[in-house]
This record gives C-alpha cells, structure tokens and sequence, in this order.
C-alpha cells in the first residue's frame, strides 16, 4: 500500500511539474534562481511586477504577435 501511495504521489507531481512548464508558470521560479546565483545582490522583483515587465517586453516585441485583449 504505501508503495502504490508513493508511485501515486509521484504521478502527481510529474503532472504538476508538466502543466507548469506547459502554461510558463515556473517562469518566476526559473528566474529568482537564475537571479540569486548570477547576481546575488540584486533586487528580485515581486512575481506581479515580474509578470508586468514580461508582458510589457512581448508587447513591445514585433515578432511576439499581434495581442487582441
């Protein structure tokens, strides 16, 4: 029982990991750990204002499409 626990416990997690690299949401996560060990004194924005500053550089961006809403 407590091995079907464990392999059921994984497949979980496995599914979470995959749905949140297919919807970007470990983005902020990716880059708070490439900010902490690349420039370790630097300001690590809020994960608002990070998704603000994404969004504000794909708009920008010609080649990222045209964005109705």
């Amino acid at each position: 029982m407590r091995s079907a626990f464990r392999q059921t416990l994984r497949a979980l997690r496995s599914v979470r990991w995959y749905v949140r690299e297919l919807t970007d949401e470990s983005a902020y996560d990716r880059y708070v750990a490439h900010v902490r060990e690349e420039h370790p004194d630097t300001w690590v924005p809020s994960r608002r204002d990070f998704e603000r500053m994404r969004t504000d550089r794909q708009e920008a961006d010609p080649r990222q499409g045209f964005r109705c809403c």
